[in-house]
């Protein structure tokens, strides 16, 4: 089975990948049981990927997907208009069927609409979320330039339109002599780019038993006169 543009909670491959994945629960969230030495990165056609993410060796899982010419009519009508967005949100995965009402400025783009809200329904059941935190923002420059990890448990992140969020192959760099305070010069073959359209899962610091693993990644460069339309989506709750 493979995910449509719909969302519908149809997701039972997905559902017994992770429920047979070696996990454990704890009141930070979810995590592997055992912690490696290494991490790497898994890719696939197919948002089922997204399960990967529990392995305790994978630190970042990217469905390589193509968008439709509609969602991408509809990226284009948006970042022309008059506003383009710039909006972070706290959704109660109860109102993700009901994302207009929360961002209404997507309501005359419906295809963009509806890929955002099979995207969040997909983060919150995998992550058994009450909540999500949507940043849906216009980007005319970097946000983020430098090499960093996110001090979260897990982010999604997809870029609409523009180019895509940069990152380390894991098994590139050599953990024993990487400060990112320096922003030491990494080799051209060691740095990749997800693909627009493409969205990914990054593992952060705050995955119980990821510490020092975190993927480290970076804003792209915006050529002048360009635009980026950014998604991501981290943990929350319905309480805020």
């Amino acid at each position: 089975m493979s995910f449509n543009y719909s969302t519908e909670r149809s997701y039972k491959p997905l559902a017994a990948q992770v429920n047979n994945a070696e996990l454990i629960r704890t009141d930070k969230g979810v995590s592997a049981l055992n912690q490696p030495n290494t991490r790497r990165a898994i890719s696939a056609d197919s948002g089922e990927v997204f399960a990967d993410i529990f392995q305790a060796d994978i630190n970042m899982a990217i469905w390589q997907r193509e968008l439709s010419a509609d969602i991408a009519n509809d990226c284009q009508s948006l970042l022309s208009s008059r506003i383009p967005p710039n909006r972070r949100i706290l959704l109660p995965t109860t109102k993700i069927n009901h994302l207009a009402e929360a961002l209404p400025e997507l309501e005359p783009y419906p295809y963009l609409r509806a890929d955002i809200q099979l995207l969040a329904d997909m983060f919150s059941f995998l992550f058994e979320l009450s909540g999500i935190g949507i940043r849906l923002t216009t980007l005319s420059g970097a946000m983020c330039p430098k090499f960093h990890v996110d001090r979260v448990p897990c982010r999604l992140i997809t870029t609409y339109l523009g180019a895509g969020t940069e990152w380390l192959a894991p098994g590139s760099i050599d953990p024993d002599n990487l400060d990112l305070k320096t922003q030491q010069e990494f080799p051209a073959t060691s740095i990749n780019r997800l693909a627009y359209g493409s969205v990914a899962l990054l593992k952060g610091e705050l995955w119980e038993g990821n510490e020092g693993g975190g993927l480290i990644h970076r804003s792209p460069s915006v050529e002048s006169g360009q635009l980026r339309l950014l998604l991501t989506f981290d943990f929350g709750s319905a309480e805020g």
